[in-house]
């Protein structure tokens, strides 16, 4: 079936002028700040580069593809580069900041698309264990340091960047983009067109419940493929939209893997029961665990992984023998306090499992096979 760069050579050579913005733009948009543009596009929202320039420095660059976090990004960089439609694009504003000590992940770029048309776009988690971390800290605190800084960004970015403003993320940057939105600025919701959430995990009740989400919450759309996983964590108010998928399971979660008609998504009417097994379980568990214990389990097994001195996902699989030892020996000489609240939690997580096999048993026992079995009631179809 038909994704990404299928819409880039079938649209790639329209103008914004000739089709407007669309839904499988602003997913194109979203991943473009996932592109290490460090020292290429300016920090400052006046200066400018357009997205084929930056590409070309960047591809010039000195082992430039060990830089992108996945592979399908560099002939998405060069089909985009290389798109009518995309390569006038104005970059600005890039910021990229990992910081270990603060547990914090947070990157973004405004994209110009017409003199009165921007996108903000905030990257998702990266390959450090620092970005990771404060994924799980989102379980347990509210707002975490990235989500603080999304606020920030978007609030200095209205001031220099007139016109209508359209917000997206994918992963952890779809939920930055939603709080950046609920949280900004009165004036600055005024001028926000859309806010796109591509498969990006929600929030507690306190964000759900708070003024700034309530005034934005119609103009919030959630993206899904229909295997989600990251997309179903935490809570969700917005409407939700499942979109067809080649890949399986968590892999998912690439964009890659949606598939695109024209331009539009393929839309599916409801999730996978996986899907919802996984989700069950998860909410299950963590319902189970106050915020003291979720941070305790978080902090206890991060602290195992930093003793393989590993910063980033990738170092910690290069030596994934040499470190499993490490996690394996920490594990055992860890006090018996900590131990507890590890095994606790995960015994925890192995009885939530269980239960939610029981009622998936109970429900397709109970439900009659003539009748489809859908989930409208939270998940809706444009």
């Amino acid at each position: 079936m038909a994704n990404l760069f299928d819409y880039l050579k079938w649209r790639g050579d329209l103008s914004w002028e000739q089709t407007p913005l669309n839904e499988i733009d602003s997913l194109i948009l979203s991943r473009l700040s996932y592109l290490p543009f460090d020292g290429i596009v300016p920090s400052s929202f006046t200066e400018v580069i357009s997205v084929s320039d930056a590409a070309k420095q960047f591809l010039h660059k000195e082992g430039a593809a060990e830089q992108l976090i996945m592979k399908t990004d560099l002939p998405f960089l060069q089909e985009v580069a290389n798109s009518d439609r995309f390569n006038k694009l104005g970059l600005c504003g890039y910021t990229n900041q990992v910081k270990l000590d603060e547990e914090k992940q947070f990157a973004a770029m405004v994209i110009h698309l017409l003199p009165d048309l921007s996108y903000v776009s905030y990257r998702g988690t990266d390959l450090s264990l620092a970005g990771w971390k404060e994924d799980f800290n989102m379980s347990f605190c509210t707002p975490v340091p990235a989500q603080i800084d999304a606020v920030a960004y978007l609030n200095n970015a209205a001031e220099e960047v007139p016109g209508t403003l359209c917000i997206g993320g994918h992963s952890k940057g779809g939920n930055l983009a939603v709080y950046a939105a609920s949280f900004c600025r009165p004036d600055i919701q005024d001028r926000i067109r859309f806010v796109h959430n591509h498969d990006g995990p929600g929030f507690d009740s306190c964000v759900l419940e708070s003024d700034g989400y309530q005034r934005i919450v119609e103009k919030v759309k959630t993206f899904i493929p229909q295997s989600s996983v990251v997309g179903m964590l935490l809570q969700h108010e917005e409407d939700y939209y499942v979109i067809r998928s080649d890949q399986v399971g968590l892999m998912q979660h690439d964009l890659f893997s949606w598939e695109v008609d024209r331009d539009r998504f393929v839309y599916l009417d409801e999730v996978t029961d996986k899907s919802k097994f996984v989700d069950r379980t998860l909410k299950s568990w963590l319902t189970q665990l106050s915020p003291e214990q979720r941070e305790q389990f978080v902090d206890t097994l991060f602290s195992i992984l930093e003793e393989t001195n590993a910063s980033t996902l990738k170092e910690l699989t290069l030596n994934w023998h040499r470190n499993a030892r490490i996690v394996l020996r920490s594990f055992r000489e860890m006090d018996d306090a900590m131990r507890h609240n590890l095994a606790h939690a995960l015994g925890l997580l192995f009885e939530a499992a269980k239960e939610s096999v029981r009622n998936n048993l109970q429900q397709s026992r109970a439900r009659p096979k003539f009748l489809p079995h859908k989930a409208t009631d939270i998940i809706k179809k444009p």
